[in-house]
């Protein structure tokens, strides 16, 4: 069958400037349908949500789907799925139908495919059990239950105990989901599909994309496997890679922050299997917005088997920054290729000086809008006996936010110079670099702007 599912997760959808998240890569892969083959049940949702043109894509792609399995299983479209795979139809919506037996007329099974009118609930449950028996128990074929959804289950009984017996009697389930009309719950849809998870499990975003995956899934199911698999990952820039589990198949190793290698020696060259890898991603830029995940992501193996994976996004809030101290404009010199020295003088600096310098951020809690803020920063070195000596103040106006609720704000990149002359915190080493510097930092903040005005005040 070759790659018959690849998949991309993230751990949530929302984080906060500097927070993480999981990611995790997934694929499966099954041995090669023409010398085993497989008796393959499309079981499709026709409920109400589906009316429209989810259901023309969802006909569409189911088709193409058709079409590739009859090219791959005897190398020719000629209207019969062929080397003893068969593919059945089973419709569902408040309850099952068996639109077609496992049949290898592609007509028959297109005819079927085109009849599907969307109208009812969502009876998951007796869906998988027509599916279910479909199926020949006494049969030597492999056996995969595609399911498609686009929503949750309104009525019948709790299908997970359907989907349960179906995987232990050896039956392989895909399930794709489409965010419709009730919503997907990607953890049901999880626990009814065959393990890892992520492996088996693919939602798509709108039902355009519908008859690129079944087109996908359809054209890997007639590769034998996958051999020599490479994953070269790379992640959006801002982002770096913080660390790497080890997957349960293959090794994965990082190139550098942003960059990591998968490589799986094979994958289902002998019966269905999924391997996964998981890792961890920090954000590191200051900006708030929606960012995807990926800056690219490839996948290679020796029988060019087609992948690709689901590229996710999630919102990033670095809340309300504000950075009053801008970096000093810098001055270019340049020096001749037959010049022994240079003379420059660089104008006046405003009271800053090189030494070490001590830069902090703090987060003003709970600032309501059209408010400024007075923030205030005392700075001071203690030495060895517990004195206190003044190494800087200052006093800084936060300006007012617009949001529609009071907000945190970041104040960022606070600088204080502390020159070496001046260390105390030292006995053997004052006014050197050979040691720490024990410092002691106070804020006091208050609003600028109240709506509080003195009685005969103006």
């Amino acid at each position: 069958m070759g790659v018959t599912n690849s998949n991309k997760e993230i751990s949530t959808d929302h984080i906060n400037c500097d927070g993480s998240l999981k990611v995790t890569l997934a694929l499966a892969a099954a041995p090669d349908i023409t010398t085993n083959p497989t008796d393959i049940v499309l079981l499709l949702d026709r409920s109400g949500s589906m009316a429209g043109s989810p259901l023309e894509h969802m006909k569409a792609a189911a088709k193409k789907f058709i079409d590739i399995i009859d090219e791959s299983t005897d190398g020719i479209q000629d209207g019969q799925i062929g080397s003893g795979s068969r593919i059945g139809i089973v419709s569902f919506a408040d309850t099952a139908t068996d639109n077609t037996q496992l049949i290898t007329s592609v007509a028959e099974l297109k005819t079927a495919v085109d009849s599907l009118q969307a109208g009812g609930s969502t009876n998951h449950a007796d869906a998988f059990s027509k599916a279910g028996q479909l199926f020949d128990p006494s049969s030597a074929n492999h056996q995969v239950i595609v399911l498609f959804t686009d929503g949750k289950t309104t009525a019948g009984p709790p299908p997970a105990p359907v989907a349960a017996s179906l995987r232990a009697s050896g039956i392989v389930i895909y399930c794709i989901g489409l965010p419709g009309a009730d919503g997907i719950d990607v953890n049901t849809l999880n626990d009814w599909a065959t393990d890892p998870d992520a492996s088996h499990v693919a939602i798509t975003p709108d039902d355009a994309e519908l008859e690129d995956l079944f087109a996908d899934l359809a054209a890997n199911i007639s590769k034998p496997g996958a051999t020599n698999i490479v994953i070269d990952e790379i992640v959006n820039p801002e982002f770096i890679i913080t660390s790497v589990l080890p997957p349960n198949k293959g090794s994965a190793s990082l190139v550098n922050s942003n960059t990591l290698k998968w490589s799986i020696a094979s994958l289902g060259t002998t019966a269905n299997e999924g391997a996964s890898l998981e890792f961890f991603i920090r954000h590191v830029s200051s900006s708030s917005g929606v960012k995807t995940v990926n800056q690219s992501i490839t996948y290679t193996d020796t029988e060019n088997n087609t992948v690709t994976f689901p590229d996710p996004s999630v919102t990033v809030d670095c809340g309300i920054v504000v950075q009053p101290e801008k970096c000093p404009e810098p001055v270019d010199i340049t020096i001749g290729g037959c010049q022994d020295s240079l003379v420059v003088d660089l104008g006046n600096t405003c009271l800053e000086s090189l030494g070490r310098i001590l830069q902090v951020s703090t987060t003003v809690k709970n600032v309501c809008p059209g408010r400024r803020v007075a923030l205030a920063i005392s700075l001071s070195e203690v030495d060895p006996c517990g004195e206190e000596h003044p190494r800087g103040f200052k006093a800084l106006t936060i300006p007012a936010h617009n949001a529609p609720s009071c907000r945190d704000v970041l104040v960022r990149c606070i600088k204080f110079v502390l020159p070496e002359e001046l260390n105390v915190s030292s006995c053997g080493c004052a006014g050197g670099m050979c040691g720490p510097r024990n410092l002691r930092i106070r804020l006091i903040s208050n609003y600028i702007d109240g709506g509080f005005h003195c009685c005969g005040s103006v």
